[in-house]
């Protein structure tokens, strides 16, 4: 049984406290928040009890953490964690700062503790059977990847200002998506961004729709479209073209039901936001991370791949910002 400390009682952490409960082989024994109300309120609803932040990490008797704090206290806390002898669970990005993410994978390996980042979309049950399919080789050589990842609504200004902007925010699932398909980093980066949904985002420095084309080694290409908007619901999809065939993972439906008349055919909805459509992601992530912890899995996404999808989103940024293509190797890596 892992005893477990949470990080963070947000609305992200609050999904997380479910799954920590909800698991036969791990125990949610404590809960942190920088508002100590809303640690409180959350460790009674699930008969754990409130603690600081640095009380959990120093306690021997906990064996993982969870962070599901504000970005800009990723790295420390992960760092903190594993220093103390626990492992780590950390939501996404490792940080807003390739220079300081690359660091705290420096401090975090020389205690031998698993530290995995939280990119829910790799245990998607549909995105996770097309990449077993594409891995078992069903359509030969990957060649084209296309993914498109557009939110119903945008976020609050004020949100994003502090959000690192569209490629480190939102885009990094993706960028970490095409790394995990294809199993490497892009060459080479392309991007290009808008504010046509919202003028204030513009204004606040960022983007709110984007496309990133991803250039990798063989000629192999990925493309990626973002936006902040789409009025119909919260749209995931991919589509894989290899040498032998496609691969096509589909939205996840409001439910099955298809109504057909004389009038026409119709469906439901995608699922609206990302708490309803990557509610058994998450479930699927945490099972993932206690295997790992107890050595009867492999580590499904550990720390230096979170880096590698910052990697691309440094390079996406960088692309958009200057009008031009990045070389990953040069520009960013070195």
């Amino acid at each position: 049984m892992l005893r477990i400390g949470l990080l963070g009682a947000g609305r992200i952490g609050q999904v997380h406290a479910v799954n920590i409960v909800a698991h036969p082989q791990s125990e949610l024994v404590a809960v942190s928040d920088k508002f100590p109300e809303a640690a409180q309120k959350l460790a009674d609803a699930h008969g754990a009890s409130a603690r600081t932040t640095e009380e959990i990490i120093a306690d021997p008797a906990i064996d993982a953490v969870l962070i599901a704090t504000s970005t800009d206290t990723h790295a420390d806390l992960m760092e903190a964690a594993t220093a103390a002898g626990k492992a780590v669970l950390c939501e996404k990005p490792v940080d807003l700062d390739l220079k300081r993410a690359v660091d705290c994978l420096a401090r975090c390996e020389p205690h031998g503790k698993p530290v995995m980042v939280g990119f829910n979309r790799r245990f998607d049950p549909n995105f996770a059977s097309l990449k077993a399919a594409f891995d078992q080789g069903e359509i030969g050589k990957g060649e084209l990847l296309s993914i498109t990842s557009f939110d119903p609504a945008p976020p609050p200004v004020s949100y994003v200002k502090v959000s690192g902007g569209i490629f480190r925010d939102m885009a990094i699932h993706d960028f970490d998506m095409a790394c995990w398909m294809y199993g490497a980093v892009p060459e080479k980066v392309t991007a290009i961004g808008s504010s046509i949904v919202d003028p204030a985002i513009g204004e606040a420095g960022d983007f709110d729709t984007a496309i990133t084309t991803l250039e990798f080694s063989g000629g192999r290409m990925a493309v990626i479209k973002n936006s902040r908007r789409a009025a119909y619901g919260y749209d995931q999809r991919i589509e894989f073209l290899g040498a032998e065939g496609l691969l096509v993972a589909h939205n996840v439906l409001e439910n099955t039901v298809e109504k057909i008349t004389n009038a026409g055919a119709t469906k439901a909805k995608p699922e609206h936001f990302f708490l309803e459509r990557y509610a058994k992601a998450y479930q699927i992530e945490w099972n993932s991370f206690v295997q790992s912890v107890q050595g009867t899995a492999k580590l499904p996404v550990p720390l230096k791949e979170g880096i590698d999808a910052l990697v691309v989103a440094e390079a996406a940024a960088l692309s958009a910002r200057e009008g031009r293509t990045v070389d990953v190797a040069k520009e960013i890596l070195s």
